[in-house]
């Protein structure tokens, strides 16, 4: 299992863009193979900070989703203009 955590931040006015394109990427990822999880979140007090809590079978399907048509669409394409990349962070589990 590999697990990814990134943080985006919606620039100004462009919440709601940035929300929309995470329920495409969503609903897109979690039909991948080897999705475990998906998950966006929008934080409770600062709508503009984003979080996705993502997990795959292996680093395999991790480099396949980061390969697939929708995930360059949606999170190399699209977001970048309406939001920047805080942080991501790759983990594995413990046990």
């Amino acid at each position: 299992m590999v697990v990814l955590a990134v943080t985006w931040m919606a620039k100004v006015g462009h919440e709601n863009d940035v929300a929309g394109i995470f329920s495409k990427l969503t609903e897109a990822s979690r039909k991948e193979p080897g999705c475990a999880m998906y998950v966006a979140h929008r934080h409770k007090t600062e709508p503009r900070r984003f979080f996705i809590y993502e997990q795959y079978k292996d680093d395999a399907a991790l480099e396949a989703h980061r390969a697939a048509p929708h995930f360059l669409q949606f999170a190399r394409k699209e977001l970048p203009k309406v939001a920047d990349r805080v942080e991501g962070h790759l983990f594995e589990p413990l046990g």
